[in-house]
């Protein structure tokens, strides 16, 4: 019998990470905004937000606010920490995948987003997109694939407007990584993985364009892919050993598939309870490795798409709880 989930552990561990970053995620301290929405969005998931004090709430979202990057045309957005001093102007440039995250983490604290530069941060993005459809992270180059398309999906979505992309070519980008196993990849001609697959998925939802792009035929394809990839829990890529996050970016896309009642979540469960430290909280990639903030965060969040009692409903699509998406949803109206 698998162990029981420790929530009050794991709610104890997040506290802590946005108190002090782990010693073996020193090297990280440049990516604070991802870690702080782990700990925070976890948090939310365990239903602990309530282990942070209303004066800690506040303190984060200045201290989000602070990473925001304005009115420097189109490197704007927020960016991944204090790291790089002011007095270096050329190198502050936002982050698409730390906007997404300052944003969502902003949700999560109830902020009404009014402090938002959306106009910096819409030109900011627009300025990031590639010729081929996909995105980089930053302006100044790097990395471009099917992680920062999503990212720019989910800004868009919670600033509900869509100005800041050209949708035909993302949608061209996505149906241009399908590969030849039904799958999709980081980009045209690349390997099928789990992460991409579901980055790809979860951008077309978004545009509500899933089933306007996809074929039935396409769409089996995915759904058999996916469901192909448990063992005891899911891997990302075939041949590969379980992994804790792919319960979330293979559960999460099953979900948005209309598929998710095919896997066994006993299974899913069990080997996920695995990779839990039972004494100081989180979960690691591997069973008797090391919790980190990752792997905690997403293996709470494969575990809450399986039905886990006492876990908040995840809005699988952009990653953050049902109650977040809600109060976003509410802003819109607002707006």
């Amino acid at each position: 019998m698998p162990p029981q989930l420790a929530m009050k552990k794991h709610a104890k561990y997040f506290q802590s990470i946005l108190q002090m970053i782990p010693s073996d995620w020193e090297s990280y301290d440049d990516s604070r905004i991802a870690i702080a929405f782990f700990a925070i969005s976890g948090l939310d998931v365990l239903n602990c937000l309530n282990y942070l004090s209303k004066e800690t709430k506040l303190e984060a979202i200045d201290w989000i606010y602070r990473q925001q990057l304005v009115g420097i045309g189109p490197r704007s957005g927020f960016r991944p920490s204090i790291m790089v001093p002011k007095n270096i102007p050329n190198y502050q440039c936002g982050h698409l995948a730390m906007t997404y995250l300052a944003l969502g983490s902003l949700l999560i604290l109830e902020d009404d987003l009014s402090k938002v530069d959306k106009k910096s941060i819409l030109e900011g993005m627009r300025a990031c997109q590639k010729p081929d459809g996909t995105f980089s992270a930053v302006l100044m180059g790097g990395e471009s694939d099917m992680r920062f398309l999503y990212c720019a999906c989910c800004i868009s979505a919670i600033l509900n407007d869509w100005s800041g992309m050209d949708k035909a070519r993302a949608i061209d980008y996505i149906l241009n990584s399908i590969s030849y196993d039904g799958a999709i990849g980081q980009g045209p001609g690349l390997e099928s993985h789990g992460g991409s697959t579901f980055c790809a998925v979860a951008s077309l939802c978004l545009m509500n364009e899933l089933h306007n792009v996809l074929t039935n035929d396409q769409l089996n394809r995915l759904r058999r892919w996916c469901l192909m990839r448990q063992d005891s829990g899911f891997h990302g890529r075939p041949g590969k050993p379980s992994d804790t996050c792919y319960s979330f970016w293979v559960g999460a896309t099953l979900q948005l598939l209309d598929f998710n009642k095919f896997p066994d979540p006993e299974k899913n469960r069990a080997f996920v309870l695995t990779t839990q430290n039972g004494i100081i909280g989180g979960f690691a990639k591997f069973a008797k490795c090391q919790p980190d903030p990752h792997h905690t965060y997403l293996g709470l969040c494969g575990l809450s798409l399986a039905g886990e009692t006492g876990l908040s409903i995840v809005n699988a699509a952009l990653n953050i709880t049902d109650r977040a998406y809600k109060h976003l949803l509410k802003l819109h109206d607002v707006w």
